[in-house]
């Protein structure tokens, strides 16, 4: 094993590493142990919320694994934040900056404990591009599993998730469901550990991780709490020290192509508006060049062939139950979308795996080619005066090609929150909110509350939504998020005034505000940056470092 422990022999080999063993034996390491491959087990685990509650039980699996195959593990724990908890909050200003965090701490700990190898174990939003762009970093032989989707709630015959929660705050508001309605939808949505079931961020992010081959082809997918997921991690623990083997590491498997194919899986499963920004960052960290316009031009021309929340009718775990990615995949690469000959931590190229998916008959979950739900996936990115570095439109959440009308403008979400809730949005508005980007929220936060609010209330088709934040992969409507350049910076966000006519047009690619050239100079010159939320700590530090929304709102 002497050969593997390439990074490791320098805290465990030689009489001068004495005192490092010394101390690495206080904690229960014997001679034997130190002797092997030391792997890291990155996990993500917190007692808040359910998306990584469970991941303690899985981490153990994992390190079952890695002994058995003759490695020694050792776990340590990072950050996470859940979203669906600090959504319209001032808090949820704190998840996407986690995201940096989750990278930064899992790169430290590695570097400083000189691993061979790693295993990232992530749940929701954030931690899960997080452990990607550590591995990216690190470039050391590694893989990420996902703890798994939540199980549906059951309301009577009704399957929930936390997006109806959402949803039934602005019909409860709206007077279309009554106290006790409202009440048994909270009480049942979600019943046990796992992230939320609907193809929202977290279960997006997971759909990528395998299409770019850093996970386990089919592990992913298979619901938090089912038995299956502990045969997985425990797979995945042999399945490193393979990798540590072939000295096969995230370099080799983050190829441009990979990028591409992580694409094709939103489009074809209407996936978040949240994996662009992602996909941005993490290439960044790979040295792979990635543009925001790719995410066009490749969602163009894939359908969406998913059946999933927040637009349609079934959830993650149903995905799974239908043949889950591997039929996914196989359906998209015999369909020539894909590049089969992408590297996955299995050792397999994606040609391969696909060749093993396999349908559950007379599954409804993942349409063929020849009836798809829609001939273009996913997502659209729109230019014009109003977004000259882009912004991400999510195509799949409703079938409106053309929007124009006046704009009612909000500094901040909670006054946009009030205004849906209090009943002053009405048909035909484009509510517009500003001051949410990465450097003026700070923190790029999420607008689940006021789109689901929106939804509740009946306006879906009817209201737009824009902003220089962001939106959850729950929501569902009129919403173009990430509009860059933001506010903060001056860009012609913060320009824009109540009544203003807006046009949202999917077909032309564009985001347009009816006002002209030497009108919108004159308001720029009498425009100055708000004093900033923050002036010290992290979220101060974030909003110092981070690059545009366009760029992947990344602080390296």
């Amino acid at each position: 094993m002497t050969e593997m422990k390439k990074n490791s022999h320098a805290i465990t080999t030689g009489p001068n590493r004495a005192a490092a063993r010394a101390m690495l034996k206080a904690a229960g390491f014997s001679d034997s142990d130190l002797r092997k491959p030391i792997i890291g087990v990155a996990n993500t685990w917190i007692e808040i919320g359910p998306c990584n509650y469970h991941l303690r039980r899985l981490a153990h699996k994992i390190k079952e694994g890695i002994r058995a195959a003759g490695g020694t593990p050792m776990e340590f724990n990072t950050v996470s934040i859940s979203d669906g908890i600090s959504m319209g909050a001032e808090g949820m200003k704190a998840s996407l900056i986690s995201r940096e965090v989750v990278a930064d701490s899992i790169e430290l700990v590695a570097r400083g404990n000189h691993f061979d190898g790693i295993v990232c174990i992530s749940g929701c939003d954030k931690t899960n591009p997080g452990v990607m762009m550590a591995l990216a970093r690190l470039d050391i032989p590694g893989l990420a599993l996902y703890g798994g989707s939540i199980h549906p709630g059951k309301l009577g015959d009704q399957s929930l998730t936390v997006q109806d929660v959402f949803e039934a705050v602005g019909a409860y508001s709206a007077g279309k469901i009554t106290e006790e309605e409202f009440a048994a939808v909270e009480n049942h949505a979600c019943p046990g550990a796992g992230a939320c079931g609907g193809q929202f961020t977290a279960n997006t992010m997971s759909t990528i991780m395998e299409f770019m081959g850093v996970s386990p082809i089919g592990f992913n997918s298979i619901p938090a709490m089912s038995e299956d997921k502990d045969r997985a991690a425990f797979e995945t623990g042999k399945l490193i020290m393979q990798m540590l083997e072939q000295d096969l590491r995230p370099k080799q498997i983050y190829t441009r192509e990979a990028f591409e194919n992580a694409i094709v899986s939103i489009a074809a499963t209407g996936g978040s508006t949240n994996a662009v920004l992602h996909l941005l960052a993490l290439a960044r960290e790979a040295g792979v060049d990635l543009h925001i316009d790719d995410f066009d031009s490749i969602c163009a021309n894939v359908p969406l062939i998913a059946d999933v929340k927040p637009f349609g009718k079934f959830m993650a775990a149903d995905m799974h139950e239908a043949g889950g990615i591997p039929f996914l995949m196989k359906t998209l690469y015999e369909g020539g979308y894909l590049h089969g000959d992408c590297l996955t931590v299995n050792g397999k190229t994606i040609k391969e795996v696909a060749e093993t998916g396999r349908e559950t008959p007379n599954q409804q979950v993942i349409h063929s080619l020849k009836k798809p739900l829609k001939a273009h996936g996913g997502l659209a990115i729109l230019h014009g005066n109003l977004a000259e570095e882009g912004s991400v439109h999510k195509a799949a959440a409703n079938n409106v090609q053309h929007f124009e009308g006046p704009a009612k403008v909000f500094e901040r979400e909670e006054d946009a929150m009030k205004a849906v809730t209090d009943g002053k949005i009405a048909a035909g508005d484009v509510v517009v909110i500003r001051y949410e980007g990465p450097r003026g929220g700070p923190g790029m936060r999420e607008m689940l509350g006021v789109t689901a609010a929106i939804a509740g209330a009946g306006l879906s088709d009817d209201v737009a939504l824009l902003t220089d934040g962001r939106f959850s992969g729950a929501t569902r409507g009129i919403s173009v998020g990430h509009i860059a350049p933001e506010a903060y910076v001056g860009g012609t966000i913060a320009l824009v005034k109540d009544g203003d006519v807006i046009t949202v047009d999917v077909d032309k690619r564009e985001l347009k505000v009816a006002v002209g050239e030497e009108e919108l100079a004159r308001r720029k010159s009498a425009w100055s940056a708000p004093e900033p939320h923050y002036k010290r700590g992290v979220m101060a530090k974030y909003a110092r470092m981070v690059s545009s929304a366009s760029e992947g709102a990344i602080t390296g």
